[in-house]
């Protein structure tokens, strides 16, 4: 991509959208794989793929090498969304508002994507390459908590001095420097069934019970701590006129710091069943730990604060996200992650998802920037 125009950036921008590739159609992601393995290819990288695991697509690298030897950036991306086959052809089709473009993932994180390979695409086609080797990394299932990917995303970010994430940036434009964790756990309640008319005295509700402890769940939410735990989906019974045996709920909790993740999993691990003729059972599943700003993290802001002035524009700040990312991993490694550095917009994950277009060519510009000027040099110690 030799000119970076905001009519350029957003038809690249369109072909990714237009390919949609939710998480669980393994055929669907690993199409979206095909288009990015094409343009890193075009931007003169070296493709490595490995075949998805568990139904989930394929992870995908592309590696640029840069002038000066040594270890290298990562950068993070992932090709999977959460809206289903159809809706583009349905409630959200690609459409353009103003200075908003609308389409199912183009904030998640599609836009982000096109902009960090473009980038690359754009040194490529005027002769230049990255200070310093550069990966690309895209993998097939991040919505979900990335199950087949963070080995190979934690082993990828050991191996590079920097890791930068293509996520949406928040808050109108902000840079996001620390993430809270993310812990999910799955609650089960067995109870004793029975006919729901003539026999529902001998019956022990395995919903009912998990009615209350929902209750007792969302109450240790604490916003002031910016502690918070949703239940946010729940699968019970069998009939109506059946007292339900057993019932099963998702708990999503947000922690800031691992101390809050000790002590919200010791919260659920004291819960006891109301009904004694109920028993209820916890286990973890999948979470992302925090991380926290470092001085390194606060070099590449600085950095990237700096390209942008002389670029001619300025970032709109930093900020700790809530949402998790697959920065969450790296930076609980200890590599400086900076994360955000996607396209400024809204609407994750809803109908009314939108990138703004004027957001396009300034960062993109300092994409292809932090490719020609980021070095480990730059960071403290």
């Amino acid at each position: 991509m030799e000119s970076l125009t905001t009519e350029a950036l957003l038809a690249a921008v369109r072909l990714w959208v237009g390919i949609e590739s939710p998480t669980q159609d393994r055929a669907a992601v690993n199409r979206m794989a095909d288009h990015a393995e094409a343009l890193l290819r075009g931007a003169g990288a070296v493709i490595e793929r490995y075949p998805g695991r568990e139904g989930f697509g394929d992870i995908l690298l592309g590696r640029v090498a840069g002038h000066e030897p040594g270890q290298g950036l990562l950068v993070l991306g992932h090709l999977d969304t959460v809206h289903p086959i159809g809706t583009l052809a349905g409630p959200l089709p690609f459409h353009i508002s103003g200075d908003r473009a609308y389409g199912p993932g183009i904030y998640d994180m599609k836009g982000g994507n096109a902009m960090a390979v473009a980038a690359l695409a754009h040194l490529a086609a005027t002769g230049r390459r990255p200070l310093r080797d550069v990966t690309v990394m895209m993998i097939p299932d991040e919505e979900v908590g990335s199950p087949t990917s963070r080995a190979m995303i934690e082993a990828e970010a050991l191996r590079h001095a920097i890791v930068l994430v293509a996520e949406p940036s928040g808050e109108g434009g902000r840079l996001t420097v620390a993430r809270h964790g993310i812990a999910r756990y799955h609650l089960r309640t067995t109870g004793v069934p029975s006919h729901a008319g003539a026999y529902h005295a001998k019956g022990r509700s395995a919903i009912r019970e998990m009615a209350r402890q929902v209750l007792a769940i969302e109450a240790m939410t604490d916003h002031a701590r910016n502690v918070t735990l949703n239940v946010g989906t729940i699968v019970g019974g069998t009939h109506e006129n059946m007292v339900p045996l057993s019932c099963e709920a998702c708990v999503y909790c947000l922690v800031p710091t691992p101390e809050d993740a000790r002590a919200v999993r010791e919260a659920l691990a004291a819960l006891v069943p109301h009904d004694p003729g109920v028993t209820l059972g916890m286990r973890a599943g999948l979470g992302r730990p925090s991380y926290r700003k470092s001085a390194a993290i606060q070099a590449l802001y600085d950095h990237a604060a700096s390209l942008a002035r002389e670029l001619g524009f300025e970032v709109a700040g930093e900020r700790v996200a809530g949402g998790g990312s697959d920065g969450n991993f790296t930076g609980a490694l200890g590599v400086p992650t900076l994360d955000g550095l996607g396209v400024i917009g809204d609407g994750p994950h809803t109908h009314e998802e939108h990138l703004l277009l004027s957001c396009l060519v300034p960062r993109t510009r300092l994409w292809v920037r932090r490719y020609e000027t980021l070095t480990p040099a730059l960071l403290p110690g």
